[in-house]
């Protein structure tokens, strides 16, 4: 197999002892071996590190490092926090409860290097807490440009992978919701974001996740995005707020596919 170089995996965490060591073993059962995967526990109150620092002794993984914030910051600071720590040239996100298909590295990699595309995502299935599938596969428009990208969050953050060298460091604000999508607009001043458009990621449903929030609340952190990290004027905010909710609406009618398996 071509080595295309080494992927660091960015995966915060926060009381996902039930779930952690499936995502670990997903990464492991990579077809691509050249990776590192870089967790950031945010001061879990539940067994997690123990869970996974016994996991990581007895299999003796090494590619995978455990980092620990202070004090309990928020996915935006341990998500800073990793993409400093990381050594690869390629930039991969995976929270702590999601998976990812075994030849997802692999197949977006060589997609990108085909291509010259230095930021990509792919489409993903929804599962429940059981790792069920939910019937849902959730894609996106093929190309997204700058201005594309501000009309909504696209990208699932589980899929997504970019080039480091063709984008540098990336850092945002400290924000509580919305820290991805911060991420992505950044990254969109520098590339287009294209699709590889296979299934190559689970994405799991469970109280608490921002997909079950109420449209008030998405409103709102929606708004901060653009008014405080995007430092957009006021109306401007609202604007692309209220864009987000026209073409959130749109994604539920065009890329969200029903399937029985």
């Amino acid at each position: 197999m071509t080595d295309w170089g080494m992927v660091s995996v960015i995966t915060p965490s926060f009381n996902t002892c039930e779930y952690i060591i499936e995502t670990v073993r997903s990464v492991q059962n990579q077809t691509y071996p050249n990776w590192e995967m870089i967790i950031v526990d945010d001061c879990s109150n539940d067994s997690t590190i123990e869970i996974l620092e016994n996991y990581l002794k007895e299999t003796k993984e090494l590619r995978v490092k455990v980092l620990k914030n202070i004090q309990n910051s928020g996915a935006a600071v341990s998500r800073n926090y990793a993409l400093r720590e990381a050594k690869g040239c390629w930039i991969a996100f995976l929270d702590s409860d999601d998976l990812w298909m075994p030849d997802k590295l692999e197949k977006q990699i060589d997609f990108m290097i085909k291509n010259q595309y230095w930021f990509t995502y792919t489409n993903y299935r929804e599962i429940d807490k059981d790792s069920q599938f939910l019937g849902r596969i959730i894609t996106g428009p093929k190309h997204i440009t700058q201005k594309r990208m501000y009309s909504y969050c696209w990208p699932g953050c589980l899929t997504v992978m970019f080039r480091l060298d063709k984008i540098g460091l990336v850092q945002v604000k400290n924000i509580q919701k919305n820290n991805d999508y911060a991420m992505w607009l950044q990254i969109c001043q520098k590339c287009d974001c294209y699709l590889l458009d296979l299934v190559l990621a689970s994405y799991r449903k469970r109280k608490g996740s921002i997909s079950n929030q109420k449209v008030f609340s998405l409103v709102k952190w929606h708004y901060l995005l653009f008014k405080d990290v995007e430092e957009l004027d006021a109306i401007t905010a609202i604007a692309y707020t209220i864009r987000n909710l026209f073409f959130g609406a749109a994604k539920k009618m065009i890329y969200v596919k029903k399937k029985k398996y």
